[in-house]
Formats: C-alpha cells, structure tokens, sequence
C-alpha cells in the first residue's frame, strides 16, 4: 500500500523539479531598452535618448542599448548626450550597427562616453578633428587651438574612464584616425563585436560596468527587449534636423515664396511659406546672416526686374545672390558641429545639386512670368465675337455685357439697349469696345 502511495507522489515530485528551476529562470529575466539612432546627432536625437532612458529607468532595465549608424552631427547635443551617459544608474551600451554602419565624428565621441563600446563588423568610427565648412572651398581640418582641446579632453577623459586606448583617443581628434570594428577591438578601443542584437546580448550577460551608482553586473539571459519610440512630435523633429534636408526645404520653400508673390494665385506662396517654415524648424533658426543678407539682395533685385522692360543685369544678379546665399545658408561652425570630412563633401555636392537645379526651374519660371506681364494684349478671340447686353448702354458710356458666360465692362460707340445682341468691336485694356448686332447685319 505504501508503495502505491509512494508511485502516485513521484511524479509530481518529478515534475516540480523541472518547472520551478525554469520558472525561477524566467521570474529572473530582465529588460533591455533598445533606441535606433540612425541620423545627424540633433537637439531632437537629445531628446529620444533622454525619454529612452527614462524609460529604462522607470521599467528597472538591465542596460539601454542605442543602435547607431550616425555622419556626425549637432557639438551641443552630443554633449547633452554624453552627459547623461555619465549620470545614468543604468548601464549605456552603444552598438554601431549594423553590418558596414559608421559612427563618425559625433558618433565616436558618444561611443567612447559609453558603457559598453560594441561595434558590427565592418563598421566604422573616427574622424573626429573639428572640421570647418566653406562651399566655395570645402571642408578643411579646423587646427584652432580652443576648438581643438576643448573636444581633445573630452575624448581622452572619457577613454580613461572607460579603460580604453587614449593614444587611439587623441588620434581620433588630432589626426581624423579612422578604424574598423576588428582594428577598434585589437586596439582596446571598443569591448565587443557582435553580428546582430541577439549576439550582442549574449556576449554582454555578465559583464560588468562603472555606473554612476556604481559597480552593476549586466545580465541579457532570456531578456525581453522592449524597443523605446520617441512621440511624433520629436520624430518629425528628429527628421526635419538633419542640416542637408532643412537646407534643402529651405532652399525650395523660399524659391517657392518668392514665385507665389511674383505670381500671386498659384499657391506657390503658401507652399513656399510652409517649406520655409519646416525648414528653419530643422536649422533650429541658426542661419547664418550673410547668406540672409544675400537671399534677401536677390529677391529685392528679381522684384526690381518685373518693374523694368527686358531681362538683364538686375534679374541675373539677383539669381546669383539667391545661389550664393542657399550655399552659405547651414551655419556649420566647427564649435557647434561636429562631422566628418566626407560628410562635407556629400553635402557640397548634393546642395551644388540641388541649388542649381531648383534655382534653374525657378529661374526659368520667373522668366515666363516677366514675359507674360509685359506682352501686349492678345487680341484673338475678342474682334467679332457675339455678346449680350446687360445694361441700357449709352453711346460713349459704359455698362456691363455677358461674353462667353463672363461678365465684362463694355463701352457701345451707339447707343445699346438692354438684352440686346453686340458686336464687339476691339478690347482697350479690361474694356471691350462694342456695338449692336443688328448694325453689323447690315
């Protein structure tokens, strides 16, 4: 009897044994917070990071792990970001993924602030120098001392608390270095390579890191990733702040303006008005003054030119100040931006592009416009064409006729009576010159 009794408790017994070692494993799983970081470093890409740790706070997260493929970007912003790496409670892990991305510029300084430095293979960080932004001469390596070692000892204090290569640090800034994700690693620049999130998540169970709460163990054993999205808000933002963009809707929208009040009724002018808008939103209205002063030279030139005859010297003028003054529109100052030399030479060439072709069809329409206010009136399908009188008219007076469904103010050179078939004769200006039908059949 008691061996039956003992038969009918094993397997339960069994079965306990298996299900509460796992269910103390899953009550035991953490969260990591994941944020996509796939654009100019922005004020709007402070933001996202902040509200994304935030989060990771607030859900107790085991680590907030920011995917980054980034040209560069925003100096102020990307020292907001550092700066709340360096008081997170939460360890910051900064994977530049994926496979081929790059962390330039404002990207590497951010990678080297972070917690855990991971890197995708055949990724790339570096080219940190300050570099300043001519579009008449290119990009050049700014060698000012103040720019230079303001953000030299940014890189190198945050390489030594990091326990990471300082000489590879000082030669991100001194000397534009670039690495691979297998040099960066050979080099103790970088902590891991890892082929995709999953990869990186296992590699990070169990290490180890210096918050600023202190010492935390990273644990991504069965982790639940919960992917942080910004509100639309920030988004739009996030999206409009990229400076080629913002240039570039910048660039239309004022075209656009100048069009729509040059030829009012086309609602050119408030699609120009709304583009314009849009993009001093993304600059975050850090114009530069000359190119304003420019702009605003071409567009007095191009109104001066509809009040002349012909097409010369003033209208052409007036398109080269525009050119000009779209080219020196981003005001990318080395102290306030931070990318790399390649960056500057896509943005020359896609904003010589892009210029030259907008201000080409704009140039091209304005043209046609001057043309059509200063031909002579067309006089076809006026002369001997039938209307009706809607007033008693006159002779040598004026009153009013309905030609082609249109109401249009007519001078009779006899007298017309109301309802009466006219002939009309010739158009002076909005006046058109009539007399009876019947005089006509004759």
């Amino acid at each position: 009897m008691k061996s039956l009794r003992l038969w009918a408790v094993l397997p339960p017994l069994l079965l306990l044994m298996v299900v509460i070692p796992h269910a103390a494993a899953q009550e035991h799983a953490g969260v990591v917070v994941v944020l996509e970081i796939r654009e100019t470093i922005s004020s709007a890409t402070y933001t996202a990071f902040k509200d994304a740790l935030a989060e990771a706070e607030s859900v107790g997260a085991d680590a907030l792990i920011i995917l980054l493929n980034t040209p560069g970007g925003s100096v102020d912003a990307t020292l907001n970001i550092i700066e709340e790496i360096d008081n997170a409670p939460v360890p910051i892990v900064v994977y530049v993924h994926p496979i081929g991305a790059r962390a330039w510029s404002a990207g590497t300084y951010i990678l080297m602030a972070s917690h855990v430095a991971a890197m995708a293979p055949s990724s790339v960080i570096g080219s940190c120098q300050p570099t300043a932004y001519s579009p008449l001469t290119g990009s050049a390596p700014v060698n000012e001392s103040k720019i230079i070692n303001a953000m030299l000892t940014v890189m190198e204090a945050h390489a030594k608390a990091r326990g990471r290569n300082v000489t590879a640090a000082r030669d991100f800034v001194l000397k534009n270095l670039n690495l691979d994700a297998e040099e960066a690693l050979k080099f103790h620049v970088i902590d891991v390579i890892a082929d995709s999130l999953p990869d990186l998540l296992q590699k990070l169970d169990g290490m180890k890191v210096k918050t600023a709460t202190g010492e935390v163990a990273i644990s991504t054993r069965n982790v639940k990733i919960v992917e942080f999205s910004p509100d639309v808000g920030t988004q739009v933002l996030r999206f409009l702040s990229d400076p080629l963009l913002a240039s570039i809707l910048f660039l239309v929208g004022l075209y656009a303006l100048i069009f729509g009040l040059a030829s009012p009724g086309h609602g050119s002018e408030i699609i120009g008005a709304i583009l314009l808008i849009l993009g001093l939103v993304g600059l975050g209205f850090d114009i530069n003054l000359g190119a304003i002063i420019l702009i605003a030279l071409g567009l007095v030139l191009l109104i001066a030119e509809l009040l002349t005859p012909g097409f010369g010297v003033m209208g052409i003028s007036g398109i080269i100040c525009l050119v000009l003054g779209s080219l020196f529109l981003g005001s990318l100052n080395p102290a306030k931006w931070s990318f790399s030399g390649e960056w500057y030479s896509q943005f020359i060439a896609t904003i010589l592009v892009v210029t030259a072709a907008v201000a080409g069809f704009f140039a091209f329409a304005f043209f046609k416009v001057i043309q059509a206010r200063r031909r002579k009136p067309f006089l076809g399908g006026f002369e001997g064409e039938i209307a009706e009188a809607l007033d008693d008219i006159p002779s040598g007076k004026t009153g009013f006729v309905r030609f082609r469904g249109e109401y249009w103010k007519a001078k009779a050179i006899e007298d017309v009576k109301s309802g009466e078939k006219v002939i009309i004769l010739k158009k002076d200006g909005p006046i058109l010159i009539v007399k009876p039908h019947k005089e006509e059949a004759r």
